[in-house]
């Protein structure tokens, strides 16, 4: 992924520490779902990771109260090359800018909120055993940076690199535009059912789309801090989307597949619908909820 000289940052729209603790993760905002398939690979329980607000609570409120934005330093791309960490805020500004463009006024900003360990948020306090997720009660992105090396490279052996990245976060704002137009709250009304066909999977294939969708209209506004995105680029994001299927995880972590549980959608559906975003460039190709949508892909 190559960056544009010259092209501004916005540290504004990257958040720090977290908001206010509430329940339980939803499930439906992607998060409670992350945390099933990365209990899968831990072993770990997962009601234990959803219900750990009450053990962490204590030591969030511990924590001394940080003054000053850390993004500041990011002012333009070329701030990339001496600080790596600045590459969030590319992601966040050119995916923000893509998607106001599209909704106009119906578009909510919101921040990308790294976090190290554990944070506070509208949805309750989460560890980084859950990974990135979206919190739909707060609209905010929360990005555990340590996944990318830990768990996406690490056990989940994908290749990485800056674009696979950048799909990882496209993703979760994917979630944020399906709870702008309204599909993520119908399939929380739905329940938390499972299944290559159920809401849930519907759900995170549609952010897979929306991610392939600004992946293709990236480098178009010549304002991006994105200036160009390769082949191999698109490789190690196509690579990351099947790399988080739930068949593979269930394979590795398990040695089988039930495709009843699957929450997220297969390798194959995942990079079927990531690639429908990016071929059309468009989202309202992006109906994973219309009648017969995943047997049509």
């Amino acid at each position: 992924m190559q960056y544009r000289k010259g092209a501004k940052l916005d540290s504004s729209q990257m958040g720090y520490g977290g908001g206010g603790a509430g329940g339980k993760i939803a499930l439906g905002g992607g998060a409670g779902i992350l945390v099933l398939i990365l209990a899968l690979v831990f072993g770990l329980d997962p009601s234990a990771l959803l219900g750990a607000a009450d053990q962490t609570q204590q030591s969030q409120q511990n924590q001394p109260t940080q003054t000053g934005n850390p993004w500041d330093a990011c002012e333009n791309a070329e701030d990339i090359e001496t600080n790596r960490d600045c590459r969030f805020v590319a992601y966040t500004n050119s995916i923000q800018a893509f998607w106001a463009t599209q909704l106009g006024d119906q578009y909510v900003m919101t921040t990308t909120t790294p976090f190290t360990g554990q944070t506070a948020t509208a949805c309750g306090t989460a560890t980084s055993d859950v990974g990135p997720f979206y919190c739909p009660a707060d609209k905010i992105v929360y990005l555990d940076t340590s996944f990318f090396d830990q768990m996406l490279t690490g056990q989940l052996g994908a290749r990485g690199g800056d674009a696979a990245e950048a799909y990882v976060i496209a993703h979760e704002y994917g979630h944020h535009i399906s709870n702008l137009i309204g599909t993520l709250g119908k399939a929380q009304a739905a329940g938390n059912q499972t299944g290559p066909n159920s809401p849930q999977v519907k759900l995170e294939l549609q952010a897979d789309c929306f991610a392939g969708v600004w992946l293709a209209n990236a480098t178009n506004d010549p304002a991006s801090p994105i200036e160009a995105i390769t082949q191999d680029d698109l490789n190690r994001a196509v690579d990351a989307a099947i790399a988080v299927g739930d068949d593979r995880i269930q394979q590795m972590s398990t040695g089988g597949i039930s495709p009843e549980s699957w929450t997220h959608g297969s390798s194959e559906q995942r990079k079927t619908w990531m690639a429908r975003g990016y071929t059309t460039g468009d989202p309202n190709q992006c109906d994973t909820f219309a009648p017969g949508a995943l047997t049509k892909a």
